[in-house]
């Protein structure tokens, strides 16, 4: 008789105390690939965990192949191993500064091959460099990529151990329409050479043709498993992702939007006149012209590595490039006098790049606290006033439950919606949505697409949005920045209204 490759036997895990993933009964065998689907906090990254072996398991029995407690026996690909690496790259720049060396840099090559030498399959290498096209990214330092180039670059280190088991959580993420059906082709043929993977995602349609049977969770219990045919195509789809409209009369009032836009002396939120970004010979920017007027809602769009995040950074006062460029905010030049938290009041943001600095003990409600006062952690006293706005906004994105729940220890969708909630307690005058249902279920998608749409429609709040997926589309939207990549081998950009 054929054994699992891993099988759970009525298991229950702990963590933090709490019981998870109650008599959980589940086999993977030699000929199957599994996909993991079901609502945010459902449990997908804990049980993930438990089969990593860093989650205990209190009672049933776990088992897994001989092969699989080898070292390079599972790899995973998840946020999480992403934002534990950029942390430690803070930590590196913190000791380059004092070393006096702060020219240096840590690349995706050292990232990708930070394996011991007798893992490495050299040749696999070279195969998954050249199948996600990160030949030309290599050298460059990680501060310098995208969100899309670093969610490339933690696949490949995934990849190049040559693991039994490759645990893929989200790994869509980020990436655009032709990275994400590259990927999916990897996926399958992967499998075809006997790669055991296990997919995590939101989307269905993210789901390669060669998996062959999906597990739903729901509330942190298996809520269905079976041949992805049959789980896909059966009536209890609608039942694992049922959520609450949005309900607009619960959304806040919008005053401060509106006297900020007072404060604006023309018609120009946004001025940007042959703009450059350079990172060493790499150019990202150059010679970008761009001007964001009262009254419009810019969708920008473009490849990963196009630039986006970083014309976004220069907005926001994330990037030091800014002072050096012309630029203009509100109606006031860049470098005038003006302190960072001057620009920062009048902003909101929502971002990958957010999402992974900002690992905190601190409980939900602080973290949107945290957002009146443009820090991350919470250094100040706040209002009783800011504490209601701050429920109401907990009570709209249906948050409640975790409120004093660590933002650490939510799932990466759950940690979304807080970042969202955090970015709109102040009621900015421009709100920055970098991919920002990057890791929300469908439900939590809609009620974030909706809300967004309705806060532009009803007060003065201006949108910039980036997507990479078309099905994520707001009404609002009346201007498009899209880049291009051009013969000279560097991304243009067009312009056009809705």
């Amino acid at each position: 008789m054929e054994r699992p490759i891993f099988s759970l036997n009525k298991i229950t895990a702990i963590i933090r105390g709490r019981m998870i993933l109650p008599d959980t009964t589940w086999k993977v065998y030699q000929n199957q690939n599994w996909a993991v689907i079901g609502p945010n906090g459902s449990g997908k990254s804990l049980l993930c965990r438990v089969l990593l072996g860093q989650v205990p398991v209190c009672c049933g029995l776990m088992r897994r192949d001989p092969g699989l407690y080898a070292q390079n026996g599972i790899a995973y690909v998840s946020f999480n191993i992403q934002q534990h690496l950029m942390l430690r790259e803070d930590r590196e720049d913190l000791a380059r500064a004092y070393k006096g060396t702060v020219d240096e840099v840590t690349t995706m090559r050292e990232i990708i091959m930070a394996v011991k030498a007798d893992e490495l399959d050299h040749r696999g290498f070279e195969q998954i460099i050249d199948r996600l096209h990160l030949q030309g990214l290599l050298d460059r330092g990680v501060r310098s990529l995208s969100h899309g180039e670093i969610r490339k670059m933690m696949i490949a280190r995934g990849m190049v151990k040559k693991p039994k088991l490759l645990i893929l959580d989200e790994p869509f993420d980020g990436l655009d329409a032709s990275s994400r059906t590259t990927f999916s082709d990897t996926i399958n043929l992967l499998m075809e050479h006997d790669l055991k993977i296990l997919l995590i995602t939101h989307r269905l349609e993210e789901i390669p043709e060669n998996i062959t049977h999906v597990l739903c969770l729901k509330d942190c219990k298996i809520f269905a498993q079976g041949k992805k045919e049959f789980i896909l195509n059966g009536h209890s789809l609608k039942r694992l992702y049922q959520g609450d409209d949005l309900n607009s009369t619960l959304v806040p009032d919008f005053d401060n939007s509106r006297q900020m836009l007072e404060q604006v002396p023309d018609e120009v939120l946004v001025s940007m006149k042959n703009v450059s970004v350079r990172y060493g010979a790499v150019t990202v920017l150059n010679g970008f012209d761009w001007t964001v007027k009262k009254g419009e809602h810019w969708a920008i769009a473009g490849p990963n590595g196009a630039g986006k995040s970083t014309l976004l950074s220069l907005i926001s006062a994330d990037n030091l490039q800014a002072y050096s460029n012309n630029i203009s905010l509100f109606g006031r030049r860049r470098g005038t006098g003006e302190s960072i938290w001057d620009i920062k009041k009048k902003i909101g943001k929502v971002s990958a790049e957010l999402q992974v600095r900002y690992y905190s003990h601190l409980s939900t409600m602080h973290v949107i606290l945290s957002g009146f006062f443009d820090s991350i952690g919470l250094y100040r006293q706040y209002s009783p006033e800011q504490r209601l706005i701050a429920l109401r906004w907990i009570h709209l994105l249906s948050l409640e439950e975790m409120a004093d729940s660590p933002f650490n220890q939510l799932s990466q969708g759950q940690q979304r919606m807080v970042l969202l909630a955090r970015a709109m307690v102040k009621s900015p005058l421009l709100l920055i949505l970098d991919e920002p249902c990057q890791g929300l279920d469908y439900a939590n998608r809609k009620k974030v697409l909706d809300l967004v749409d309705h806060i532009a429609k009803n007060t003065e709040v201006h949108i910039l949005y980036v997507t990479h997926h078309l099905d994520e589309s707001l009404t609002c939207i009346n201007r498009i920045l899209q880049f291009v990549w051009s013969p000279q081998g560097i991304f243009q950009t067009r312009i056009k209204p809705v």
